[in-house]
């Protein structure tokens, strides 16, 4: 494969470049920042510089680079974990008009194959009611659904959607954030938590990325989670315990929502996902199932 990938200096973008490049495939990956490009090379990418939101710079370097497919992975949230509504409202537009203008490069290089990268938690939140803010964000995660399906259902590329859980990795920036909250115990449980989250190892996220490129059904929606849903208080005991650190705290709910109203909002969400359709029709498994999984060997390798 020939992979446009938009989004290659994300948080899954980088394990997304180094797989696809294990794997024998050329990979272009875009970025807004100059600073990232020599990294990207150095994974083995051919960087490319644009703003998703310039639909003629962006159409100019997805053309160049005649990509068979293209791989949807633009945001632009904080390195930790959004807190406010104004930290979600650059990614809302990439999602809504970036989408739109990775859409038309993408069917003008004449790529085969789009690939998006949704937000299972917002995606999926159809039944749940939700803040002003967060609905907003809702609503763009299901722009970004409804034109790459549409694209796909009036036959101009064919078009798939991954539904991924809550990103986590040794790597992954709000991941070390609460590594080093949970070390000071600062990392609380909340008292009768009943939200629960499906959650992905970025690694993972990016080995079934790959094989939705490869193989998925045009038209397709996948949840790309692991094997188990979990709740915000039962993650902060997960992280504890890998790192050796005392039980968390447990506290009020609703201080979270006063120190956090956003994270604190989606983290009491209540959606257990099943990656059983992935698992059939992808072929693939979570190399880590769950989170324990996840965090205990990349904790012992760190120690």
């Amino acid at each position: 494969m020939n992979v446009f990938l938009a989004g290659g200096a994300g948080a899954i973008g980088v394990a997304l470049v180094r797989q696809l490049v294990a794997g024998g495939h050329e990979v272009t990956a875009l970025t807004r920042s100059s600073s990232n490009a020599g990294m990207l090379a150095t994974l083995g990418a051919t960087p490319a510089i644009a703003d998703a939101l310039d639909a003629e710079a962006l159409r100019r370097v997805v053309v160049a680079a005649h990509p068979t497919h293209v791989v949807h992975q633009l945001t632009a949230l904080p390195k930790t974990a959004p807190s406010r509504a104004r930290d979600l409202m650059p990614t809302n537009r990439l999602r809504i008009d970036g989408t739109r203008n990775l859409i038309a490069a993408a069917v003008a290089a004449g790529a085969q194959r789009i690939v998006g990268g949704s937000f299972a938690l917002l995606a999926g939140a159809t039944d749940t009611p939700l803040s002003p803010d967060v609905q907003d964000a809702a609503d763009a995660v299901r722009s970004l659904e409804s034109q790459i399906l549409g694209a796909s259902a009036r036959g101009q590329i064919e078009g798939v959607l991954l539904r991924y859980g809550l990103f986590y990795s040794l790597d992954n920036a709000s991941t070390k954030q609460m590594i080093a909250l949970a070390r000071r115990r600062l990392l609380p449980a909340v008292r009768d938590d009943r939200g629960l989250m499906p959650i992905i190892h970025v690694e993972d996220a990016a080995s079934a990325t790959v094989a939705a490129l490869e193989r998925a059904p045009a038209g397709s929606t996948y949840d790309i989670v692991d094997d188990q849903p979990i709740s915000s208080s039962d993650m902060a005991r997960a992280i504890a315990e890998s790192i050796g650190a005392p039980r968390p705290f447990a506290v009020p709910s609703w201080l979270p929502r006063l120190l956090a109203p956003y994270l604190a909002e989606i983290m009491a969400i209540h959606m257990p996902l099943s990656n059983a359709r992935a698992r059939a029709e992808l072929g693939w498994r979570p190399a880590y199932p769950t989170i324990r999984d996840g965090l205990s060997p990349a904790l012992r390798r760190a120690a």
